[in-house]
């Protein structure tokens, strides 16, 4: 497969993926926003490699898988759903912490990436 292929091929699963997490209203209702702050870092000279807001309303997607962003890993990315999950169960409004990659890359380094994440959720009115 050509490179253009497996791009395409990894935004359409990409795409069926977010679908079918349903949007934030429907798996969270009683939350109202999240806010996620995240660094990305890499490995070498210039560690920090950037710096990424996401609001996320309960229109979009609760979709909270995060792509790796060094060029040539597989099967890498940062899945912070669990750390929402848990921290929505017990209603907590802040939450922080790192998360490592495990992807591969054509160097085979590992812990190549990883992230520092800063995570508000904003909490409705609870239905009755």
């Amino acid at each position: 497969m050509t490179s253009k292929q497996n791009y395409m091929a990894r935004m359409e699963l990409n795409r069926q993926n977010r679908l079918a997490t349903g949007l934030l209203s429907e798996r969270f209702p009683e939350v109202s926003g999240i806010l996620i702050n995240m660094t990305y870092y890499q490995k070498g000279a210039n560690p920090v490699l950037m710096l990424r807001t996401i609001h996320v309303r309960p229109s979009d997607s609760a979709y909270f898988n995060m792509d790796c962003l060094i060029k040539g890993c597989v099967d890498g990315g940062f899945d912070l759903t669990s750390v929402i999950k848990k921290m929505v169960k017990d209603r907590k409004k802040t939450g922080k912490g790192k998360l490592v990659c495990h992807g591969k890359t054509d160097a085979d380094s590992l812990n190549h990436a990883s992230i520092e994440y800063d995570i508000e959720i904003q909490f409705g009115k609870k239905s009755r």
